[in-house]
């Protein structure tokens, strides 16, 4: 079988599966794992690559309507794939079912389009059995959805017996300030937390600064999409932007985090379950001491926050 993955999650799924010889192409945002960086790649994006900084693509993804990807049809009908991994959930994320239909169009009648749009962690496990089934995998992959619903359980069911549940804002974009939707808010919930700005099981949305500071959250998670922990860290200057820090608990005890959205928060893959587990640690540290993935989470100084130069000391 040859498939062509053009989900970052689902190309992580198929070589989790052991289906990696199989995966003949996928797209230009396909980076984990390292190997998967080897395949040809079908999509590209419209956006200048000069173009990094959090406002200017939110002003770029505005003017184009949301329609920032293309897709290599001449490649694709090279490749003639048996089966070809998408998504319908977010036009920005990733490229969309409706797009790859129409590039589609040039390829047998056989091949088959999946279009995997989870909304929740238990929707990922399934989309791994999907995955399982459509290649001839299942019982890989549902020895894989089980180990992560043992590892999601486990801390769902520790997270509980913490005495207090602190206020979090996942933040998904900097500037302008959005809050994470779909699975962001129950990982927020097993991790111990309550989210009452994201939307569980919906599309992160644009959110106001004031209802921000009204909400008082008491830790604050930059993850803006397809960020990791250090890119983050070069824009969180632009927080100093927003009013009102002194009264936000979060920067008063400092316990603002910038993470590696890209990997562990962002692709309905099977790494979200590392993502539940370092979620844990940065909420509830006294129940989950060790971090998983220390290099995949920055503490924000005050300092950044307000804007000022952070230098640090060796």
């Amino acid at each position: 079988m040859k498939i062509c993955s053009l989900l970052p999650s689902a190309t992580e799924i198929a070589f989790a599966l052991g289906l990696g010889e199989q995966v003949v192409a996928v797209s230009h945002e396909c980076d984990y794992p390292p190997e998967a960086s080897d395949r040809p790649v079908l999509t590209k994006s419209a956006i200048h690559r000069k173009i990094h900084r959090s406002l200017e693509v939110d002003q770029e993804v505005d003017r184009r309507g949301g329609d920032i990807y293309e897709i290599d049809e001449k490649l694709m009908e090279k490749l003639k794939p048996d089966l070809i991994l998408t998504q319908e959930l977010c036009h920005v994320c990733a490229v969309s079912y409706t797009s790859v239909k129409e590039a589609a169009r040039v390829l047998d009648a056989d091949t088959k389009i999946v279009s995997l749009e989870p909304t929740n962690l238990e929707e990922i496990v399934d989309n791994i059995i999907l995955v399982g089934r459509m290649t001839g995998r299942l019982g890989e992959a549902e020895k894989l959805a089980q180990q992560i619903l043992q590892r999601i359980n486990w801390i769902r069911e520790k997270a509980q017996t913490a005495r207090h549940r602190p206020r979090v804002f996942f933040m998904e974009w900097l500037q302008p300030p959005w809050a994470g939707g779909h699975w962001i808010p129950q990982m927020v919930d097993y991790a111990g937390g309550v989210d009452e700005l994201g939307r569980f099981g919906k599309p992160s949305h644009r959110i106001g600064w004031d209802e921000v500071v009204e909400y008082q959250p008491e830790i604050i998670v930059l993850s803006p999409c397809g960020f990791d922990a250090d890119a983050v860290m070069e824009e969180a200057h632009v927080l100093a932007s927003y009013e009102g820090w002194e009264k936000v608990p979060a920067f008063q005890f400092s316990r603002i985090y910038a993470v590696n959205a890209s990997a562990y928060f962002s692709r309905s893959g099977p790494r979200v379950v590392d993502g539940l587990e370092i979620l844990a640690h940065i909420i509830h540290p006294e129940l989950f001491a060790e971090n998983p993935h220390p290099e995949a989470v920055r503490m924000v100084p005050k300092e950044l926050v307000l804007g000022k130069r952070v230098i640090e000391r060796v």
